[in-house]
């Protein structure tokens, strides 16, 4: 029975799902977006989410918590030098799972794992025009300027 067993095992041991879910965060890092299973994606979600917490603070302490998490020196530099300024402000949810369909294969569901903030796409834009000044009607316009037009005064007089 499995009661109160929280993480998908991934039908591998702990060694074997340790080794892979290291070398998923490896991949994640250095690439920024990556496609496996669903099952996966959920379980390097769950993984990677604290290590990536970790790296704003940039200390001798938290390299070394990382590096012994990742070990990989290459990945613990480009975390804390591409990654971590981009992630600084944002309090949690650093990763997006989106569904891209079924393998051919086995009809497993897969997935595209990639961090929030290095997708331009999904950013949140506002638009350049609105943020100026405030529009009005086209009509609006002819009412205003007959009042405003300028008196002329002729000097003959």
């Amino acid at each position: 029975m499995r009661h109160s067993k929280k993480f998908n095992h991934l039908g591998r041991k702990k060694g074997h799902r340790a080794a892979l879910l290291k070398n998923l965060t490896q991949a994640l890092i250095k690439n920024k977006r990556i496609n496996t299973t669903l099952a996966k994606a959920k379980a390097l979600r769950v993984h990677a989410e604290p290590i990536i917490t970790k790296c704003k603070t940039d200390t001798t302490h938290s390299r070394r918590v990382i590096f012994s998490y990742v070990q990989d020196k290459e990945t613990v530099k480009e975390l804390f030098a591409v990654v971590a300024p981009k992630i600084a402000d944002r309090p949690g949810g650093y990763l997006r799972i989106i569904k891209t369909g079924f393998r051919q294969g086995d009809g497993a569901e897969t997935a595209m794992i990639e961090f929030v903030d290095f997708n331009d796409t999904y950013k949140n834009t506002k638009n350049t025009k609105s943020s100026g000044k405030k529009r009005s009607r086209r009509g609006g316009k002819k009412a205003s300027s007959k009042a405003a037009a300028p008196v002329t005064t002729s000097e003959e007089e």
